[in-house]
């Protein structure tokens, strides 16, 4: 993939940013830097650069959000202030063996999404294992 202007201002904000940013945020940010950009063209080089993984795409209901980090990771999402967190989680090998025995599925990869309140929370304790046993 050829790394044209357009798309080496895009990687430099996500790589500063360090947080997941709405193709509207980039644009808002880069045009505020300086760097005349046009919608479409942050759209279509999201994209692509989406596309070829070289940044995530995370889907949410009020639209796409881009990031840095394009290995496999997992999330914390805040609630409060709708931030999304990235975080390397490895889950114990027993674990992993447990759910491919009750699924019959071999388990490559995962993707852990976490849910939880930085400030202001409300009263309530952690979640127990059996709170958040599948059924």
């Amino acid at each position: 993939m050829r790394l044209s202007r357009q798309r080496r201002f895009i990687l430099e904000l996500l790589w500063d940013a360090k947080e997941h940013l709405s193709a509207r945020e980039i644009y808002d940010r880069l045009n505020q830097q300086a760097h005349s950009i046009g919608h479409t063209s942050v759209y279509q080089n999201l994209e692509a650069l989406s596309r070829e993984g070289i940044i995530e795409c995370v889907e949410r209901s009020e639209g796409r959000l881009y990031g840095n980090v394009s290995d496999s990771h997992s999330h914390v999402n805040c609630l409060d202030t709708a931030q999304i967190l990235d975080v390397h989680v490895e889950l114990p090998i027993d674990l992993i063996e447990q759910i491919q025995q009750q699924t019959g599925v071999k388990i490559v990869d995962y993707r852990i999404d976490f849910y939880g309140y930085r400030s202001g929370a409300p009263d309530t304790e952690a979640p127990s294992a059996s709170d958040t046993k599948a059924s």
